[in-house]
């Protein structure tokens, strides 16, 4: 019998349960002061940039318009641009941190999409030729290789790297203006 060895997530399952907050987790936890244990690495005007807390794949983000829409016709011009932008940005950083072979890059729209949370997003999945094996097929069950301070870390310096960024430090998201 093989083992998976994922001792990063006993963080997940020993987290804070009781912690609220007002309104939507993509609202707040961008203005929130930490933003890596909030898992945002980088933000422009009118979006910004998180990992996902149950990735598909390492490098699994999230680009998240800031304004609260759930309807994609619904956003402005300038917030449609500024989320391309950050898409573009991470697209660039994700090939920087982990060169991947290709990505999957996609919208849930609607409540029979399957998304979880009623903020417009798109998630950004790099992908590696063969990265799909016979564990989620035979035995249900993702291996994920890679913590998310890690991941966190790679991305991070990935957007750093990057003309026009700002870096206030190691623990503060990338910021741009687009």
């Amino acid at each position: 019998m093989q083992q998976v060895f994922a001792p990063w997530r006993m963080e997940w399952v020993e987290r804070d349960t009781d912690e609220e907050f007002e309104g939507c987790v993509f609202c707040a936890f961008p203005k929130r002061d930490d933003d890596r244990e909030h898992l945002v690495v980088a933000r422009n005007d009118h979006a910004v940039v998180m990992l996902n807390n149950y990735p598909y794949n390492p490098g699994h983000v999230m680009v998240i318009p800031n304004e609260h829409e759930r309807d994609y016709a619904a956003l402005g011009e300038e917030t449609l641009l500024g989320h391309a932008r950050m898409k573009q940005r991470t697209f660039d950083a994700m090939e920087a941190a982990f060169s991947p072979d290709g990505f999957n890059a996609g919208l849930n729209i609607g409540e029979g999409s399957g998304g979880s949370i009623d903020h417009l997003h798109t998630h950004v999945v790099p992908r590696w030729t063969g990265d799909t094996n016979f564990m989620p097929v035979i035995s249900d069950t993702k291996v994920i290789v890679e913590g998310l301070d890690d991941t966190y870390d790679k991305l991070h310096a990935a957007f750093a790297e990057q003309d026009g960024a700002t870096v206030p430090d190691a623990d503060s998201a990338v910021s741009f203006v687009d």
